[in-house]
């Protein structure tokens, strides 16, 4: 009997661009080539939201994904459309649990119109990308990277994340790349 494969599942929450979300699972299962799902969309969580901020604080929506995690899962990435902040910053595009499996990616800043520029699905689509690249990294114990052009790299600005690559760098891969082998023999 074969054993089930462990996968990432994106767990879209709220009201989120399903074509961006495809296009985020397609290129996750490309660059860390391992299998994908999307599974049905939660609600939004009212319970992170912090009014006289105007945003959601991230800590709290990964502690309740930390529930969506199973034996079959190797990690649980939340995509949301609200903005997320962590204490002592403005925002994040995304937030991960370094000790855990579970990270979440808001679109709100990804998209041209926060910015008041005209839309761009696919480039929106591939800015989440690199972002949940980028948290999903974290999960496996990157830190930032120094490498301007390595998913890994802090993006404090939309510039920064425009600017660097889907990909690991090679010293990057060769890290994630032991993480990897050692959850493939569990």
């Amino acid at each position: 009997m074969a054993a089930s494969k462990k996968r990432i599942r994106i767990v879209p929450i709220g009201n989120v661009d399903q074509e961006i979300v495809k296009e985020v699972g397609r290129n996750l299962k490309e660059i860390v080539a391992m299998e994908v799902e999307i599974v049905a969309a939660i609600k939004e969580p009212e319970y992170a939201y912090n009014p006289s901020k105007g945003q959601f604080h991230s800590t709290e929506i990964l502690s309740k994904l930390r529930d969506l995690v199973q034996e079959d899962v190797f990690r649980v990435l939340g995509v949301a459309d609200v903005d997320l902040y962590v204490p002592h910053l403005n925002f994040v595009f995304g937030e991960a649990d370094l000790l855990g499996k579970t990270a979440i990616i808001s679109l709100k800043r990804l998209r041209q119109q926060f910015y008041s520029l005209k839309a761009d699905r696919s480039l929106s689509a591939e800015r989440a990308s690199k972002e949940a690249v980028h948290e999903l990294g974290h999960t496996l114990g990157l830190g930032h990277c120094t490498d301007r052009r390595c998913v890994m790299h802090f993006s404090n600005s939309i510039e920064d994340t425009d600017f660097k690559e889907k990909q690991f760098c090679a010293r990057c891969l060769r890290h994630i790349g032991g993480a990897v082998a050692q959850w493939e023999r569990v």
